[in-house]
Parts: C-alpha cells; sequence; structure tokens
C-alpha cells in the first residue's frame, strides 16, 4: 500500500526506498529507517544492515511481490517520512534554488532533482504539488537526489513571500515578455521558477517576478521538457557563478 498510495504514505508516516544507492543517500541525509527487507539470492552485502534493528529475509518471489521495481538489488528500506518546511532551510548568502510549480509527473520532479544536485542547488521547491515528494516513482526517477538536495513542498503563497523576504531574485520561465537566459545575471541569489509543460506558470508567479527569461528555440516546437530545461537554466548560473569567483 506503501508503494501505491500517498495517503497512506500521509496516514503512517513511512515511504519506500529501494535499491543499495538510494538507500545509502537516504540514510546519510538522516532518515531513520523502520525495517529492511532484502533477498539473499540478489543482495549479499548484509555489513550494509548491521547498524538497523528490523532486518526481514525474504524469498525471491515475496521480494518481486512487495517491491515496485523487481530489479532493485534485492534491497528494500522502509523509512519514516520528514516534514520539511521553507523555514527549516538552511540558504547560504546567494542561493540558487529551483522551482516548480504544480509538475505533476514523478519522473519529471525526480529528473530535475537530479540536475538540481548536479548543479549544486541549494533548494528545491514544490509549489502546489500534484504529487507527493516520497511517490516512488519519483525516488527512483531522482536516484536518490531527494535525499541530496533539500526539497520542500509549498503552496504559492508563502513561497513568494519566503523568497521575497529574503530578497532572493524571481525569474520565471516563459516565452512572453521574456529575456534570453544567458542575458540575465545569476550570481545574486536566484530562484528559477517553472511551470508544467500543458500550461505554464500561473499569473501569480507572472506578476511576482522580477524578470521573465525563455530558452531560444530554434525547431517547429515551442518548449522542451520541464526537466530539459531545469538543467539549461540551472548550469547557466553555475557558469555565470563559476566566472564570478574565477
Amino acid at each position: 500500500m506503501l508503494q501505491q498510495k500517498s495517503s497512506e504514505r500521509r496516514r503512517t508516516g513511512l515511504f519506500v526506498v529501494e535499491g543499495v544507492r538510494e538507500m545509502g543517500h537516504c540514510m546519510r541525509a538522516g532518515y531513520e529507517i523502520d525495517s529492511i527487507y532484502y533477498c539473499a539470492s540478489l543482495f549479499s552485502d548484509l555489513d550494509l544492515l548491521q547498524d538497523i534493528k528490523n532486518v526481514y529475509e525474504v524469498t525471491q518471489q515475496v521480494y518481486e511481490k512487495i517491491a515496485y521495481r523487481g530489479s532493485t538489488e534485492g534491497l528494500l528500506a522502509v523509512v519514516k517520512s520528514k516534514n520539511h518546511s521553507l523555514e527549516g532551510l538552511n540558504l547560504p548568502e546567494n542561493p540558487l534554488i529551483i522551482i516548480l510549480e504544480s509538475v505533476e509527473k514523478p519522473g519529471n520532479l525526480g529528473a530535475v532533482l537530479r540536475s538540481a544536485d548536479a548543479a549544486g542547488a541549494d533548494a528545491v521547491i514544490v509549489c502546489d504539488p500534484l504529487t507527493d515528494l516520497y511517490n516512488p516513482n519519483l525516488i527512483r526517477a531522482s536516484i536518490g537526489a531527494l535525499f541530496t538536495v533539500p526539497t520542500v513542498a509549498t503552496s504559492n503563497v508563502e513561497c513568494i513571500a519566503f523568497l521575497k523576504e529574503r530578497g532572493i531574485k524571481i525569474l520565471t520561465a516563459q516565452l512572453q515578455d521574456s529575456e534570453f537566459y544567458y542575458d540575465m545575471d545569476m550570481t545574486c541569489g536566484t530562484a528559477i521558477v517553472m511551470g508544467t509543460e500543458a500550461t505554464g506558470l500561473t499569473d501569480e508567479w507572472r506578476r511576482a517576478a522580477d524578470a521573465h527569461i525563455r530558452i531560444p528555440m530554434c525547431g517547429q516546437l515551442d518548449s522542451l521538457n520541464v526537466s530539459v530545461s531545469a538543467a539549461v537554466l540551472l548550469f547557466e548560473a553555475v557558469r555565470q557563478r563559476m566566472g564570478s569567483t574565477g
């Protein structure tokens, strides 16, 4: 049930992590492991589990039934969730933040988290989310980046107020009334805000923005996948920041 239903994850305060790499990131991030299930024919590094209390061996047949994906090295952990908040974010002087409004597909959010980790982003904020942060597809797509990048779910109103109070520049990615992203200074505290591919950003974010940016599109289509766009914009910020310290 924890794999399939967000309501069950909320009710119990538990979620599932599969795979050695993902579980390693989860544990290093300070999450508390409730229990571990492993299949001896697929997983043999029992030293990894020596400090965990509730460890259970299951057959391969049972493992394939309880695992969301059967090829995760025979290791599955039930983990206690955390309630992350905006106030709990430990941001540096000039943070780099990626904000996603109403992103529905867990795979897209997971891919954005991977890019955020690679770019050294200080936080990912999901506003008015349509999927919960402990969705197994999200964890799988992020390959554990959910645990390496501080990630918070909140509302548009709370997030905008948080950014304004801290003087963090809000850059909305949109086609209308916008400048090319590489002409925008991202060396100061910067929040890059992206919406869904279908509907883009709401007017609430467009009005709150300090500037609007876009990626030049040279073909016949007018948009990129949100995870690809996030990577392009994040690494432009990285390029600028490396240049400003070089």
